[in-house]
């Protein structure tokens, strides 16, 4: 499996609530609204959106990636008011050891209904169907509870803390480190 089948065309994947499909200049504004966000930044690498122009960067960057066939992230859309309010991707894929690691941020405005979790599973699903992953992971920082109980919630086991596992925003951090594999779905 190579990187350019799955990202040559990035699908349009669908939850019951949800539609994963490519970020675009239209989501700019909506992003802004949570990559402006100091509680929805807090515990992701990149730093707090500024401006607008912070954003427009991102999703410049986003559009590269989609260009050029590489791993890249869907935008995540609520159908029942078409806002763009996040995205998930797997931010790192190595397809000859078919594993690939998730990452999601969402707006603080959609936190507490289970719509993380339902994207989680559709890309779990995805990785394991279309990409022949064998093993999904996902790390978040010690005192992201939220984003642990998505995790959980989505099928990963708890594997362990990474001690001083990433620098991120001046200082080491620890993670937690979970994981799921393909005979377990």
């Amino acid at each position: 499996m190579k990187v350019e089948n799955i990202y040559g065309d990035l699908p349009i994947l669908e939850t019951e609530r949800l539609i994963l499909r490519k970020v675009t200049l239209e989501d700019i504004e909506d992003m802004y609204l949570y990559g402006s966000d100091e509680e929805v930044s807090k515990y992701v690498t990149w730093n707090t959106h500024q401006t607008m122009s912070d954003t427009k960067d991102f999703v410049d960057f986003v559009l590269n990636k989609y260009e050029h066939k590489q791993v890249s992230p869907w935008g995540i859309e609520y159908k029942e008011n078409g806002k763009f309010i996040g995205t998930i991707d797997f931010v790192w894929w190595q397809p000859n050891h078919k594993i690939a690691e998730m990452g999601y941020v969402i707006s603080k405005d959609y936190w507490g209904k289970g719509l993380t979790t339902e994207v989680a599973k559709e890309i779990i699903k995805f990785g394991f169907e279309d990409m022949d992953l064998v093993r999904i992971q996902a790390r978040c920082d010690v005192e992201n509870i939220g984003s642990a109980r998505v995790m959980e919630k989505a099928g990963l086991s708890f594997e362990g803390i990474i001690r001083k596992g990433i620098f991120v925003k001046g200082k080491h951090r620890d993670l937690k480190m979970y994981s799921i594999l393909k005979e377990e779905v």
